[in-house]
C-alpha cells in the first residue's frame, strides 16, 4: 500500500557515505549537483491548504499522492537530491497540531513519498531528510526547553535515517541557540549533512539572520561550522541577498557550497515573482561566487529546477551514478 511504514532499505547501504564522497568530486571537477525547489509552497500551489501550526508537515497524512507527484516532478524535471517533506515534523510542532502521537507515521510516509517518487522516475537520486528548527506555531516563545527540543532534533533525525534518506539537511538555521542543537543532532547520526543557512539584509545591509535581525550571519557561521557539515548553503534567502552571503561564507568555509533562494509562498493567485528562464540567469552568479548547489526554496517550482538542469545539469550525480 503506497505510504506504508518502510523498513530501512537494504540497497545502497553506503549511499551517504557515497554522496559525500560524490560532493568532493563535483567541487574539484567544477560540476553542479541540483536539489529540488520548494514542496511546501508547491502543495499550496497546488492546492493542498497549509496548517497555521505545521506548514506543510501534515501533507504526509492528507496529501500523500499529492507529494508524492511534486517530488517525482522535481526528479523529472532534473533534481539530484529531493528533500523530505520534513521540515515541520518535530514531535514538539506536531502536538501543537494535535498529531504528535502520529509522529513515527507522519515521518516515514513522508520518506516513503520521496522513495517512491525515486523509483517511479527510475533516477537513483539522492533523499535529503529536511530538519528545521520551526518552533510550534511558528511562535519564537513556544520552544520546549533545551532538553526536550534537543530530544527531539535527534528524534527526528534518527527517523529519518531509519526510513532510509541518504544525507540530512538542515535548513533554515540562523541563530545560535536552537540551530546547535539540530546540528548536534544530525552528527549524531552518522550520515552527511549540509547547512543551509538563511538570512537577509539588515541595517546598513549587514547580513542577519532571515526571522532573527539581531543574530548576524557571522555569529551564526561560527556557531555552525565546526559541527562539520558536508556542505554549506544559503537557502529561503532573498535572491538579492545570495551573492553577498555566499561571499561572507567563503571567507570562513573552504568546503561545498550551495545556494537555493526563496521567490515567494506558492499562493496560486499571485503570479511567479522570478521567471524559471530569470532565476537560472541569476544563478551564474551564484555560480560565480562558489555555489555548486544549486535548487530553490519556497515559490519555486518545478520549472524552476528545469531551467537550471537545462543550463547546469549533467554535472552532478545524473541518472545512474548511485547503486553502482
Amino acid at each position: 500500500m503506497s505510504g506504508q511504514l518502510p523498513t530501512r532499505p537494504a540497497i545502497s547501504a553506503n549511499l551517504g557515505q557515497f554522496l559525500m564522497a560524490r560532493w568532493q568530486d563535483i567541487l574539484a571537477g567544477n560540476g553542479t549537483l541540483l536539489v529540488d525547489g520548494g514542496t511546501g509552497s508547491e502543495l499550496r500551489r497546488r492546492g493542498m491548504a497549509l496548517d497555521a501550526a505545521a506548514w506543510s508537515g501534515l501533507a504526509s497524512l492528507t496529501h500523500y499522492e499529492l507529494l508524492r507527484t511534486i517530488h517525482a516532478d522535481y526528479i523529472a524535471a532534473g533534481a539530484d537530491v529531493v528533500t523530505t517533506n520534513t521540515f515541520a515534523t518535530t514531535r514538539f510542532v506536531l502536538a501543537a497540531t494535535g498529531h504528535d502521537a502520529e509522529f513515527a507515521t507522519i515521518n516515514a510516509r513522508a520518506v516513503a513519498a520521496a522513495r517512491e517518487a525515486r523509483e517511479a522516475r527510475g533516477r537513483e537520486v539522492a533523499i535529503a531528510g529536511s530538519i528545521s528548527c520551526l518552533p510550534p506555531r511558528f511562535d519564537v516563545h513556544a520552544y520546549p526547553h533545551e532538553r526536550a527540543e534537543s530530544a527531539a532534533y535527534f528524534e527526528l533525525a534518527e527517523t529519518l535515517a531509519e526510513a532510509g534518506v541518504d544525507c540530512l539537511a538542515l535548513e533554515m538555521m540562523q541563530e545560535t541557540r536552537h540551530a546547535p542543537l539540530a546540528c548536534e543532532a544530525a552528527r549524531r547520526t552518522g550520515l552527511p549533512f549540509w547547512i543551509g543557512v538563511s538570512c537577509r539584509s539588515g541595517a546598513g545591509g549587514a547580513l542577519v539572520g532571515f526571522d532573527f535581525p539581531l543574530v548576524p550571519l557571522t555569529t551564526c557561521l561560527d556557531a555552525l561550522l565546526p559541527f562539520g557539515p558536508a556542505a554549506v548553503a544559503v537557502m529561503h534567502t532573498p535572491i538579492a541577498t545570495i551573492e553577498p552571503a555566499l561571499h561572507t561564507i567563503r571567507a570562513r568555509w573552504a568546503g561545498i557550497m550551495g545556494a537555493y533562494p526563496e521567490i515567494g509562498d506558492g499562493d496560486p493567485a499571485t503570479p511567479l515573482s522570478v521567471s524559471p528562464i530569470d532565476f537560472a540567469t541569476d544563478a551564474e552568479t551564484w555560480r560565480a561566487a562558489g555555489a555548486r548547489i544549486l535548487g530553490g526554496c519556497c515559490g519555486t517550482t518545478p520549472d524552476h529546477v528545469r531551467a537550471l538542469a537545462a543550463r547546469y545539469g549533467g554535472n552532478g550525480i545524473g541518472p545512474t551514478s548511485f547503486g553502482t
